[in-house]
């Protein structure tokens, strides 16, 4: 029993109500955002599009992603972290029941972009209400047990889709606008606004600090330029991977053996991460993850039967659940306070511009390299390794110089009353 209480206190405890409430949201969310996985069979079976045509459709709500999460982060710094979550929840509910009743392609086009839009606005506000309310030496749990939940649901959200678009695609749009409009709910009643308008730190340069603090922010770019080469071989597993076990003569059931031995890895293992990872300094644990993920795709390379594929597969999920904690507080570390969700914004970018630059270079470099595509595919990530050992002292001082410039404005805000 002890032993269980300690492993809870290690992996969860002490983290604040508003913080648990704001997991549940993201859980409900993420359990019941399926529709949108479903869409290009729904276009194709239902509404007749040509393969071509359901793909730019799908590919609008890509580009409405990109647009959502910059505005998320801007409105999140503005508005408010909880006004932001229930104008993105209600607004995504309201499409989806619009989505469902639509017959004509071109305004099933437009609101597919604008639930891309409102289905990545949340990302930059969870992140920085999370960071608002958990203190600083608990941030590692939190984001860890936010990436957990993020599996869990999204694990649910792709068994449930599949039973209910087997059963009625109308069902499949209203379930999900009812599950989003829990999460809601959820929001509404419980969580607090947890943006603190009173402290600034103040801005280095002339301008007002805003979006193109974050852009012009080189200590910062690098992470999330180290991390967009994370994103590129986490997105392997679900673009080219596919194609390399079909030309190595592997089921479809075969690739979905793989994929589920991740997640059920992550469900079942990524809550022991933060007492694994934490003596270690945060740029070691990503050079050794991101490592480890550059081994398991790299071993692909001579790969042909399924338990190799499924032996790398453990190494690189391993790689993943090691990264995940570290690399969301490094993030959080590096943004100024009332910059937050706009530096959150700018980091998830790197997302769906590595859902891009996979598949587009990525089958390219299978089909002229082959097998070798994994060699290519495992030295990036050995530049990620690397790039996070060089990278981590600046990091760590900007981190400091952070710190003390908060730690100053809140001495000063305590001395005023």
């Amino acid at each position: 029993m002890r032993g269980l209480r300690r492993w809870w206190d290690d992996s969860a405890g002490g983290l604040p109500a508003t913080f648990w409430y704001l997991w549940s949201g993201l859980l409900i969310n993420r359990a019941g955002a399926f529709a949108m996985l479903f869409l290009s069979l729904y276009l194709t079976a239902a509404r007749g599009a040509s393969p071509a045509l359901a793909g730019l459709v799908v590919g609008a709500y890509g580009a409405g992603g990109a647009a959502g999460t910059l505005l998320g982060g801007v409105l999140a710094d503005r508005w408010g972290r909880r006004a932001t979550l229930l104008a993105a929840h209600l607004g995504a509910a309201g499409l989806m029941v619009a989505l469902a009743f639509s017959r004509h392609l071109l305004v099933i086009a437009v609101l597919a972009a604008l639930v891309g839009v409102v289905h990545s606005m949340p990302s930059p506000a969870f992140v920085a209400a999370i960071v608002d309310v958990v203190p600083e030496d608990r941030r590692a749990r939190a984001f860890n047990l936010q990436f957990w939940a993020f599996n869990l649901g999204m694990a649910v959200a792709s068994l449930l889709a599949g039973v209910l678009a087997e059963a009625s695609f109308l069902a499949l749009f209203l379930v999900d606008a009812g599950t989003t409009l829990a999460a809601a709910a959820v929001l509404a009643l419980k969580v607090p606004e947890t943006l603190d308008r009173r402290i600034r730190v103040p801005a280095t340069t002339g301008r007002r600090p805003g979006l193109h603090t974050a852009l012009t922010d080189r200590v910062f770019l690098v992470f999330v330029g180290l991390t967009f080469l994370l994103a590129v071989l986490t997105m392997q597993t679900s673009t080219i991977m596919p194609l390399a076990m079909r030309d190595d003569g592997l089921r479809p059931s075969a690739y979905g053996m793989v994929v589920a031995l991740g997640g059920a890895l992550i469900v079942a293992g990524q809550l022991f991460v933060p007492r694994l990872i934490a003596p270690y300094r945060k740029a070691t644990v990503l050079s050794v993850s991101t490592g480890l993920m550059a081994l398991g795709f790299g071993v692909l390379a001579v790969a042909d039967e399924l338990p190799l594929y499924l032996g790398a597969a453990v190494v690189w999920t391993v790689g993943q659940m090691l990264a995940a904690p570290p690399n969301a507080q490094i993030n959080a570390d590096l943004a100024p306070p009332e910059l937050r969700a706009r530096y959150q914004s700018v980091f998830y970018l790197t997302f769906p511009a590595a859902s891009f630059v996979a598949p587009a270079l990525g089958g390219l470099s299978l089909e002229h390299l082959g097998e070798r595509h994994w060699l290519v595919v495992g030295a990036l990530g050995l530049v990620a390794a690397a790039g996070h050992l060089l990278a981590g002292p600046s990091r760590e001082r900007r981190v400091d110089t952070l710190r003390a410039a908060v730690a100053g404005r809140e001495k000063a805000l305590a001395g005023k009353r």
